[in-house]
């Protein structure tokens, strides 16, 4: 089985239950294994003015190929009602595919279309860097570096750890 990482944003809708729902559809589906979800953050935006985000991380584990997952995952985003109208605006609901390891543990690089993996500018994007860290600072990127090098070269101003549960 492959090892995967995606981030979960939310800015809408009651971001915390957008998340909670999105865990719960992980969960159901039948081939997708939650194995860990990170702590959640308030993250101020990029992009245009509008709400803070509530961002997490997730580890599952999956038979579904890269694009598959992606489809699975867009699947889950459309039941909550997911628009993608302006870019980098807000959304009930963000699934992010990070890294992908295949079932002999190499991270894969994909750079299609439709998706790139890993996901570009994750490197420097404390509000995925730091909910991924708590999943496994020691994660490395193709490149080579570590989650945790990579957040060291990351402003984490305005991310706040909230005490809100996990599924």
């Amino acid at each position: 089985m492959a090892v995967v990482y995606i981030a979960l944003g939310s800015n809408m809708d009651s971001p915390h239950s957008q998340l909670d729902s999105a865990l719960e559809a992980i969960v159901q589906h039948p081939e997708l294994q939650l194995i860990g979800v990170s702590s959640r953050y308030q993250t101020p935006p990029i992009g245009p003015q509008q709400p803070d985000f509530i961002n997490a991380a997730a580890q599952l584990s999956t038979d579904l190929s890269p694009l598959d997952l992606l489809d699975a995952l867009q699947a889950i985003e459309q039941q909550q009602n997911r628009v993608r109208s302006i870019h980098w605006g807000p959304r009930t609901l963000d699934l992010d595919i990070l890294l992908y390891s295949n079932v002999a543990g190499d991270s894969l690089v994909i750079e299609s279309e439709r998706l790139t993996i890993p996901h570009p500018r994750m490197a420097e994007r404390a509000f995925v860097l730091v909910p991924l860290a708590d999943l496994n600072p020691q994660l490395a990127l193709p490149s080579g570096e570590t989650v945790a090098k990579l957040l060291a070269n990351c402003s984490q101003q305005g991310i706040v750890k909230l005490e809100i549960g996990t599924i």
